[in-house]
């Protein structure tokens, strides 16, 4: 996936290329030292009761069993990219 840009002003004029992960970085960083990392506890477990009040015990399970099967399918890949690297050898 190609990198985002944004951009800011580096005080000489120009323009200095920002990318997205470096400006959420930098304003997660501003959340913290402005509201402190309780902050973001609070936020989450907010987020959490609200989804589980949102949705069923079924549709959490039915998202575990879609995980478990994807992590199950890149262990398989993985395991045949170990194969063909020894039969290269």
């Amino acid at each position: 996936m190609p990198k985002r840009r944004s951009t800011k002003p580096n005080g000489s004029g120009g323009e200095e290329a920002m990318s997205v992960r470096d400006a959420g970085r930098k304003g997660g960083n501003t959340t913290k030292d402005r509201y402190g990392s309780e902050f973001f506890q609070e936020i989450g477990a907010k987020g959490g009761r609200t989804v589980s009040e949102r949705y069923s015990n079924e549709h959490f399970r039915e998202i575990g069993r879609k995980g478990g099967r994807r992590v199950a399918e890149l262990i398989a890949r993985a395991k045949g990219m170990d194969e063909s690297a020894d039969q290269l050898e």
